[in-house]
Parts: C-alpha cells; structure tokens; sequence
C-alpha cells in the first residue's frame, strides 16, 4: 500500500500551525478526529514536541494514516485510534484540546450535533476546541469557489455541506465552549477557536 497523500494538507499545514501554536503552547495533549491521511498529525507533532498528538479517523482511514505515522517514528505521535462520531468511543485519555479539519461539512448535521452533544456529555476535560475548515457567514458563502464546493458535497452526499458559522458556534456555546478566534486562512477557509 502506498502511502495516501493530500495536496490540500500540504498547502495548509504550515497556516494552520501558525494559528494553533498560541492555543498548543499551553496544552500537552491534543486528540485529533479525522486525522486522514495523517500527514497533519506528522507535521503537528514533529512541531509541537512538548505535546502528545493522539489521532483518530473512521477505521477505513487509519491504515493510511498508520504508514504516515509509522514512517515519522515520533515519541510523541502514538498510532491513530478508530473512532467514529455516532457509533463507537472516544480514545481513551484525557484530552486538552480537540483538533479537527476538514471533517464538518462531511458529516451529515445531525452527526455534527451528535458530535458537540458528545463534547458536551463525554469530554469534560478538554480545554480548547479547534476546527478547521470552510464556513459560511450570515448563510451565504464567502467565496464562489466555496459555492462550487458545497454543491459538489451535496452531488456526493446531499446530507453533507459547508456550516454556517453561526449554528456551528451555537453547538459549541451549548457544550460550554466560547468562540475566541476566527483565523481566515488560504483557499478560503477559516480556523475556529474555542476555549472552555
């Protein structure tokens, strides 16, 4: 098996660490969910070696991810956990901070608020709260290329599809988490930062 590899991952790596370092200098455990093809979970770790960098995706994916992780043979990055938002566990361990990208607008949106009721019931030691991804504001799109995108989804998968910021947050602030940063990104995506 070749390892996966994702272009988007590798445009995107270095601005969203750029907005995460100031969040991850005070955290030493971040749980990552939808980990892909695990090329952020190497770069994340192999930059932040103060903090363990657990990573989870549906199990499909982790056989991917694994070769990426294997190969990098980092102390701090242990092999990706299956987990699944409606169906199986957390990963065991307590977690200060959640990291997710790319993973909203391909869940279905009652497995998003499936997603943040779980935060809410089933993570109460998680600290900060940090998604990345493409967003609408005020229900319309920020882009037409995100427009393009969304109809794209919902070709796929007509429950899938770009959230709106404010609903999103709206889960969030009922799982006790308040929005602290709204990073605008390359290729029109945002990275979201709560805190609890």
């Amino acid at each position: 098996m070749e390892k996966p590899f994702s272009q988007a991952c590798e445009n995107n790596k270095r601005p969203i660490l750029d907005g995460l370092l100031p969040v991850m200098k005070q955290v030493d455990s971040v749980l990552e969910v939808g980990c892909g093809t695990g090329q952020h979970a190497v770069f994340f770790a192999e930059h932040m070696p103060w903090l363990r960098w657990q990573s989870c995706d549906q199990p499909e994916y982790l056989p991917g991810a694994r070769l990426w992780i294997d190969e990098a043979s980092l102390d701090n990055l242990p092999a990706p956990l299956p987990f699944e938002v409606n169906a199986l566990p957390w990963p065991e361990g307590q977690f200060k901070a959640l990291y997710s990208a790319n993973t909203l607008h391909i869940m279905s949106w009652t497995s998003v608020e499936r997603f943040f009721a779980r935060l809410r019931d089933e993570q109460p030691s998680l600290e900060w709260l940090c998604i990345y991804g493409p967003f609408n504001y005020n229900g319309a799109f920020t882009s037409p290329s995100n427009a393009e995108f969304d109809a794209f989804l919902k070709q796929r998968d007509p429950l899938s599809g770009i959230r709106d910021i404010e609903a999103v947050d709206a889960l969030a602030s009922a799982a006790g988490f308040t929005l602290q940063h709204d990073h605008a990104l390359p290729a029109n995506n945002r990275l979201l930062i709560w805190q609890r």
